[in-house]
């Protein structure tokens, strides 16, 4: 028997992505419906580990940042990056990351200087799901539907129809909805329904990666503990990631290029390896989550009623963290620029805009990634033999070396280009000027307004970003010399257009970054720039909001 269930968005996927997306959506009042595989009350994985800062921005507008950044690792345990020769042996060099308790107050590290309201946030996805799900939960304008699983994608001019086994019973159903989105993995079968294709590298790097408990582990260690501990001698080069700060631990053991399959390495012997334990430690083998690193993103992101976005559209090497938190960008984006269709002011056209502004993003991050994992390849095969030995030379290996994976991996774990330098250059409905974007890197970026641009965070009062100010739609940021007669030319198209707009003036009383040097600045919701300007006509004012709208180029 096949029953029929309407929502605006049906959301395949319930991971990271899919639910922030459909909290995006609920908070612009576009109704969601969720379809999930596995039951709701299925383990979570254990897969990523960091909630970056741009990730915890879209938190902090959806209400649930105070929540993710009071969970996971005790409160005093250490998010630093360590580097040993093993995890029990001598540390060679640490990269400074505040813990919990002083992550908003101490300023010392190399991302202590980041300008945003919300620093990054070392937690594990065992704890980000259930709190994802129960804000969802919280939304009436979204519901999930757990088991079920989708065997079929349709689309017409109207509408778009997903197909669904419901697993608990066998039975059938088919949803309808306005558009589709897959946040359905690396598998995606909604990728598969629109014939995109994974185009790049099959395969960067390969790690036998092992979820274990060993409440013994942190007493027997030399060095401080660190979120991230990673090992480096000639035999083995692994990573243990803190996933509980006490006994859950995540182990990786990075195969070299000869060992081309999981079990080319004994398991047991990598871990205790790198470790740096005998076979007296004892510890339990919780699950298996090997992996590949990939460089892999799909050739478009939308056809028709029908979009991807996470590991559906992008697959890489999970260095800096980017795999999820680049999946929540691409979340906040769609949203954006779906819930522009619902609310009626924005032409069909102006949906291209997604694929427009964050494939080329996908595509420069995936490079970022890879090149990374490359790097870090070349250092593993370049370890000091003598890097344990004791005496002078010893600690001069040690030294030389740890300088040298500090100075590479700091711009992965404190990348502030990755962070606040991506930008769109490209996008339809974006107003651009004859100033070009800044370049960045993994680990730099230059603070601009040029449209595209992420708009430069300051606090307006004690604990109010400019972030906060922000309007559900757009904001025009006026200085105080602005014109209210030509404010009131930017309001007045606005309105006519049925455009979302929140007047905000600059107070003089603040010393304002001096990237903010035109009259208006007009900022997206998701914080990214899309015009600027120092005069303003009524033909201007409806130019302007015409490109917006999609329905021509200013």
């Amino acid at each position: 028997m096949t029953a029929a269930l309407d929502t605006d968005v049906l959301i395949v996927g319930a991971g990271p992505v899919g639910m922030t997306l459909a909290l995006c959506l609920a908070q612009r009042r576009v109704r969601c419906t969720v379809v999930e595989m596995k039951a709701a009350d299925a383990p979570t994985e254990v897969k990523c580990n960091h909630i970056s800062a741009r990730s915890m921005e879209i938190y902090r507008r959806l209400g649930v940042a105070d929540d993710l950044r009071a969970s996971g690792l005790p409160d005093d345990y250490p998010h630093d990056v360590s580097y040993r020769t093993s995890t029990v042996g001598q540390e060679i060099t640490r990269i400074h990351i505040p813990g919990r308790l002083t992550r908003l107050t101490d300023h010392t590290g190399p991302d202590g200087w980041w300008p945003t309201p919300e620093p990054p946030h070392r937690l594990n996805q065992r704890y980000i799901e259930p709190i994802l799900a129960r804000h969802v939960r919280q939304q009436p304008l979204i519901q999930c539907l757990y088991q079920h699983q989708v065997i079929e994608v349709q689309q017409s001019d109207e509408e778009a129809r997903v197909r669904c086994t419901v697993l608990s019973n066998g039975s059938t159903v088919t949803l309808r909805a306005r558009y589709v989105v897959g946040c359905d993995g690396g598998r995606s079968l909604v990728r598969k329904s629109i014939g995109a294709q994974l185009v790049g590298d099959e395969v960067v790097q390969r790690v036998q990666s092992t979820c274990v408990r060993a409440p013994g582990l942190i007493a027997q260690l030399k060095a401080p503990p660190a979120w991230a501990m990673f090992t480096v001698n000639p035999r083995r080069s692994g990573n243990v990631y803190a996933i509980d700060g006490r006994e859950t631990w995540l182990i990786h053991n990075y195969l070299r290029d000869h060992e081309a399959d999981f079990d080319a390495v004994d398991r047991d012997w990598a871990i205790r390896t790198i470790l740096g334990v005998g076979p007296e430690f004892q510890y339990e083998l919780l699950s298996k989550e090997d992996w590949i690193g990939r460089r892999l993103v799909a050739d478009k992101l939308r056809q028709g009623r029908v979009l991807i976005t996470g590991d559906a559209a992008h697959l890489w090497v999970p260095y800096a963290g980017y795999g999820m938190n680049a999946g929540i960008a691409d979340a906040d984006n769609l949203a954006w620029h779906l819930a522009a269709q619902f609310e009626g002011w924005a032409t069909p056209a102006a949906l291209d805009a997604y694929e427009r502004e964050r494939h080329p993003i996908t595509e420069q991050v995936s490079h970022f990634a890879m090149n990374h994992a490359h790097a870090m390849s070349q250092r593993r095969r370049a370890i000091p033999a003598d890097i344990e030995d004791a005496g002078d030379a010893g600690e001069a290996s040690r030294r030389n070396f740890g300088q040298d994976l500090y100075e590479l991996n700091v711009q992965q774990y404190c990348c502030a280009g990755l962070n606040f330098g991506y930008y769109y250059d490209a996008s339809p409905v974006m107003v651009y000027d004859d100033v070009d974007a800044p370049a960045y890197s993994m680990g730099s970026f230059t603070p601009s307004t040029v449209p595209g641009c992420r708009a430069p965070h300051l606090w307006l009062s004690e604990g109010v970003s400019l972030l906060d100010a922000l309007g559900v739609g757009y904001t025009l940021l006026c200085s105080p010399q602005a014109s209210s007669e030509q404010t009131a030319m930017m309001q007045q198209a606005m309105q006519t257009a049925r455009v979302p707009l929140t007047v905000l003036v600059m107070d003089d009383r603040i010393a304002w970054p001096a990237e903010y040097r035109h009259t208006w600045h007009l900022i997206r919701q998701d914080s990214h720039v899309v015009w600027r300007g120092d005069h303003l006509s009524p033909d201007a004012a409806y130019s302007v909001v015409a490109c917006l709208r999609g329905a021509a180029q200013a």
